[in-house]
């Protein structure tokens, strides 16, 4: 009982994870206009994210535009594109593996097999969580140098969007919930022992007991 429920539990905070991901993935709120010095009041923000680029005017209107060309974009953007997807796909590859050998289904019936499924789906949402954790670290960072670079003009420089912090929070419950997944089948071996029970003392005609049982 204690496994199983360890086992939902995990599999609960990897597919709000997953979700978060997919929203994170999916938000435009990557890099937003950072407010410094005299650059306070503003005629619109700009909101810049892996799939497009939105401005928000001061009135609240919103136009946003889909990147154009992929090759255009900057390096941590077409490394964040293609790493979020793949984490995505493992985080939908995870929940089927998982559900495939959980404790509450029939798919599979051997008990050992069961536990190296659900020990293999916590494993692909642990990469999941890794893979995503690579491009918000690195586009977190390119942000923060950029700020605090005196080269780069005040009206290109950003700060961290919400969409990073989703997916920080994304990524502490995959692997979370992918660890305890890894740890909720119990490791079932045996000794290799036999028990060995002496037979029965047989005893002869007479009443005497068999001088076999004393050898």
């Amino acid at each position: 009982m204690v496994s199983a429920g360890l086992e939902i539990l995990g599999l609960t905070l990897c597919v709000v994870g997953t979700l978060l991901e997919m929203v994170a993935c999916g938000l435009p709120t990557w890099k937003v206009t950072a407010f410094i010095e005299a650059n306070i009041v503003v005629a619109q923000t700009i909101w810049d994210g892996l799939w497009m680029s939105c401005a928000v005017q001061s009135t609240g209107q919103m136009q946003c535009k889909v990147h154009d060309s992929v090759l255009a974009l900057a390096p941590d953007l077409q490394a964040a594109r293609a790493l979020t997807v793949v984490s995505s796909v493992f985080g939908v590859l995870g929940l089927t593996v998982v559900v495939a050998g959980a404790q509450c289904t029939n798919c599979i019936r051997d008990e050992r097999v069961k536990a190296y499924v659900v020990g293999t789906g916590g494993a692909l949402y642990i990469a999941s969580g890794a893979l995503v954790l690579v491009p918000l670290c690195w586009i977190a960072n390119n942000i923060i140098s950029d700020f605090y670079n005196p080269q780069v003009p005040t009206a290109k420089k950003r700060e961290i969007g919400a969409a990073i912090y989703i997916g920080w929070a994304a990524t502490a419950l995959l692997l979370l919930g992918g660890s305890m997944l890894c740890c909720s089948c119990p490791c079932r071996s045996s000794s290799g022992f036999s028990v060995n029970y002496a037979p029965t003392k047989r005893s002869t005609a007479n009443g005497d007991y068999d001088k076999r049982n004393y050898v």
